[in-house]
């Protein structure tokens, strides 16, 4: 548990924060959003693209491994949606809270805490894969469109640019004058606490409730998740530190980013909310038991 807390108690302490901004203070949250889904976010990604060390070389197969798992993941709930007939709203949240987990603010620092330097810079990859993934498919998989019009929507959000952005400035090797670069990392570094706040504040604008649905869901993305990762990174033969990075970037709780998607794209931001806030609960005691489970299998 207290492997833990440096990295869950400052999330936790800032939600509670825009719970209390969202009561005493007239903002727009929409407007919020915007800024952060436009903006911050794709500041971001090429900063982390930018200033990355990781070889590309050495993160081919994890990326490989990363994207096979939210591929199977993905296959999985838009099954159950046909099974179950859920409505677009319900199963295209729950597609996003069981693919896209809190691998930034909460999975870096557990996976540099538990592996080290050689952890966080994997750790890192899974990152920026799942923000490719985030917001390079999910708005087609929220809109309901076809792909087309996905592409369509995709080629239109700052994010998509971004990657390129970032890879070429790294391939590149450009420097910045001015310092510029570090107003962009600033920029960034604000998206993690804004997108923090926001699910804050979305938590007091609807009642609420857990009940079987945010179990279920949040199941899906703690240990469901988690286990087709380590399956998957057997097959794949990754080195003992890739695996265990792939299966911990998989157990994080889901993303709070999911609630900035279903409120801009026409999901249920109430129902990923209350998923993300009771998928970290419960992470206090999953995380700790994924560790444990991954320590064994190496020892």
């Amino acid at each position: 548990m207290t492997v833990l807390l440096p990295a869950i108690v400052p999330v936790a302490i800032i939600i509670v924060i825009g719970v209390v901004v969202k009561n005493t203070l007239s903002l727009d949250q929409q407007t919020l959003s915007k800024l952060t889904l436009y903006v911050l976010i794709p500041a971001l990604v090429i900063d982390n693209l930018y200033q990355t060390k990781v070889s590309l070389e050495g993160a081919t197969t994890l990326v490989a491994a990363f994207v096979v798992t939210s591929g199977i993941l993905a296959l999985l709930v838009l099954l159950m949606k046909e099974w179950k007939q859920l409505s677009d709203s319900v199963g295209n949240t729950l597609f996003v809270t069981t693919i896209f987990g809190n691998v930034g603010n909460l999975g870096l620092p557990v996976n540099r805490f538990a592996f080290g330097e050689a952890g966080l810079e994997r750790a890192i990859i899974c990152l920026i894969i799942s923000a490719v993934l985030l917001f390079g498919v999910t708005p087609a998989i929220l809109k309901g469109g076809n792909w087309r019009y996905g592409f369509q929507l995709m080629i239109k959000l700052p994010l998509f640019w971004s990657i390129f952005v970032g890879l070429g400035l790294r391939l590149l090797q450009f420097e910045f004058p001015y310092r510029i670069d570090v107003g962009i990392e600033q920029l960034g570094n604000a998206s993690i606490p804004l997108a923090l706040l926001i699910l804050g504040m979305q938590l007091t604008t609807t009642p609420f409730r857990l009940g079987i649905y945010e179990l279920f869901a949040s199941s899906l993305r703690l240990l469901v998740a988690p286990i087709i990762a380590f399956g998957i990174g057997i097959i794949f033969a990754l080195e003992e530190v890739e695996l265990k990075v792939l299966v911990m970037q998989t157990a994080m709780p889901a993303a709070v980013n999911t609630v900035l998607m279903a409120d801009e794209f026409g999901g249920d931001a109430s129902r990923a909310a209350r998923t993300v806030l009771l998928s970290t609960v419960l992470s206090f005691i999953t995380l700790p038991l994924m560790l444990w489970g991954l320590t064994q299998f190496s020892g």
